[in-house]
């Protein structure tokens, strides 16, 4: 069905087909990333069996260390987590291989142990220039999963990644804490927040809510905001385990996962070319201009053609472009003004239609019969309204539902239009 690029994956002797846990897609992007993926920086991450784990798990734990002592303990080739208590005390917990598991790191970093490099999502933006001035606030070593290496592949998530050095390290201002069983804890800076729908990634998804993820695992209510040094409370009834549709969020990027199970049920880039396909053999024309309009190929994203189809968000009629109303105060700039509709005059926003490429962001296979609003990304009706009722982190203390193809805060009453197209006169 996809053919991403696989990396560190084992085969099964018998079928030589790659042995899949699940994919993470950054939300934002329609398909790649602005000027195409490349390397580790990339809009999707397929986690496959290594072919030898590389996964770890706690060990001894060495506490009342003075400085020097963690760090010959840090220096030494295993995994380590250091807790610094104070200037004089640092708790080390060191972590030794685990067969069972592969883990897979996330981050800002370019170093190697990281796999999945991710950047900030600009909403709307067209190219990686248009996010190069951004200050970051991903954390450089943000996240680890780890997978179980046999069915049913379980995947849990970890707030921190190991740098180069084998190392975790959470200074004196980090939010850290002792466990009732002994064992030391703690949260990053911005934190890792995770959300997994209710129902599962379906057309009957709804949000669930929302909560961070420790060093360790263990599931807490929210920050009062994103860096405070005061922990929310433990959820002991709640797992770090991610199902298909979970969220992950890094601020600053919002990652989908997707399992190998649930990506078989999502229609394919091939099924959403037929239905591109379909609309554009309905020949659609503009109520005004009447000439022929035509959803361009996918691969095309960013400049709209002139048989593009423009929609007028407020009502959902759909046109070709044209200046019909269009104001003399509003001719300076082609799209997004408030525009009024010649089919039944209603006033708001006047933007091209684009396909929504990202097959992964779909909750079912229907037509794309709906746009996002105010960007005009389209998709099939239960997908938009998916989307719409998500509230999603934005900066360190605020929630909105987005576009997941570009990002774009959603307005208007729903957050999508349906669409409606003027079939051929003759």
């Amino acid at each position: 069905m996809y053919s991403p690029e696989q990396e560190n994956i084992s085969t099964t002797a018998s079928t030589k087909v790659p042995a899949k846990y699940g994919e993470l897609i950054v939300l934002g992007y329609n398909g790649s990333l602005p000027n195409g993926d490349r390397g580790r920086r990339k809009s999707r991450f397929s986690l496959c069996k290594r072919p030898k784990s590389n996964g770890v798990k706690p060990s001894t734990v060495h506490i009342a260390c003075s400085p020097q002592a963690a760090k010959a303990i840090s220096n030494k080739d295993q995994h380590s987590i250091s807790y610094t208590l104070s200037r004089a005390q640092t708790v080390v917990v060191e972590y030794t291989q685990d067969s069972n598991t592969d883990m897979f790191q996330i981050g800002r970093s370019t170093e190697s142990p990281i796999d999945f490099v991710v950047t900030d999502t600009v909403a709307g933006s067209q190219s990686n220039a248009d996010t190069q001035s951004v200050q970051s606030t991903i954390s450089r070593f943000a996240c680890r999963i780890m997978c179980q290496r046999t069915p049913p592949y379980t995947a849990r998530i970890y707030a921190a990644g190991f740098d180069s050095s084998k190392n975790i390290f959470l200074g004196e201002k980090a939010a850290k804490w002792k466990t009732c069983d002994a064992q030391m804890d703690g949260l990053t800076t911005n934190g890792v927040l995770v959300m997994h729908p209710r129902t599962g990634f379906t057309q009957d998804s709804k949000p669930g809510v929302w909560r961070e993820i420790s060093v360790c695992g263990n599931v807490f209510t929210l920050r009062e905001t994103r860096s405070a040094q005061q922990r929310g409370k433990m959820v002991e009834t709640e797992s770090q385990e991610l199902v298909d549709g979970s969220l992950v969020d890094l601020c600053g990027a919002t990652l989908l996962w997707r399992t190998a199970e649930g990506l078989s049920r999502t229609p394919t880039l091939k099924h959403l070319e037929a239905l591109r396909q379909e609309i554009n053999a309905a020949r659609p024309q503009c109520p005004v201009g009447f000439n022929t309009l035509a959803f361009p190929s996918m691969r095309r994203k960013d400049t709209p053609d002139e048989k593009q189809p423009w929609v007028y968000l407020q009502c959902g009629h759909v046109h070709g472009y044209h200046d019909w109303g269009n104001h003399r105060e509003e001719r300076e700039g082609r799209e997004g003004r408030q525009r009024e509709c010649p089919m039944c005059r209603a006033k708001g926003p006047y933007v091209p239609l684009w396909l929504g490429c990202e097959a992964g962001f779909y909750v079912d296979a229907a037509p794309p019969t709906h746009a996002f609003n105010p960007c005009g990304h389209v998709c099939s009706e239960k997908t938009a309204a998916f989307w719409s009722q998500i509230p999603l982190p934005h900066g360190t203390h605020t929630f909105h539902a987005a576009c997941p193809f570009c990002a774009q805060q959603l307005t208007g009453e729903h957050g999508f239009a349906r669409l409606i197209f003027q079939g051929p006169l003759d």
